[in-house]
């Protein structure tokens, strides 16, 4: 009987941890994690390289939302992308929006570069002006094609 309840109790933990892991991974993720509180926007990118539905979007340097949303679209092979920003936080509608590095060996997200506009944007409103991520490999190559003239 002794037996029993130590395998019930060791059962028990290791559920416990799974269930604590399962939580963690969902809240750093996003998974599970409701729109309430924010609106979402949307621009369209020539290249989203480096970015994925979870990717910060931040505001000098302030997270203020992150990207909901990631599809081609097969008309004009540009990557559209959704995001959602926190209610609050109103964004001019001349805004521009690019992909950037947190440096050589971080990851990527997305900037908003607020404009100078009276008037903001609308939930479901799109960013106009955009700047798609750079490549480090396409930067090296250019400078190493370039250094041979």
């Amino acid at each position: 009987m002794s037996e029993n309840k130590a395998e019930i109790l060791a059962g028990a933990g290791v559920l416990v941890v799974a269930l604590g892991f399962l939580a963690y991974a969902s809240g750093v993720t996003g998974v599970g994690a409701t729109s309430a509180g924010s609106y979402p926007l949307g621009a369209s990118f020539r290249s989203a390289e480096g970015v994925s539905i979870g990717t910060d979007v931040r505001l000098a340097g302030v997270k203020i939302g992150t990207v909901t949303g990631l599809d081609l679209n097969p008309e004009t092979f540009r990557a559209d992308a959704t995001f959602s920003v926190r209610d609050g936080v109103e964004i001019p509608d001349d805004s521009a929006i690019s992909i950037s590095s947190e440096g050589l060996l971080g990851g990527n997200f997305v900037e908003v570069i607020p404009g100078g506009s009276p008037f903001n944007l609308e939930a479901g409103g799109e960013i106009v002006d955009t700047q798609s991520s750079v490549s480090l490999i396409t930067l090296l190559m250019k400078f190493v094609a370039g250094s041979g003239e």
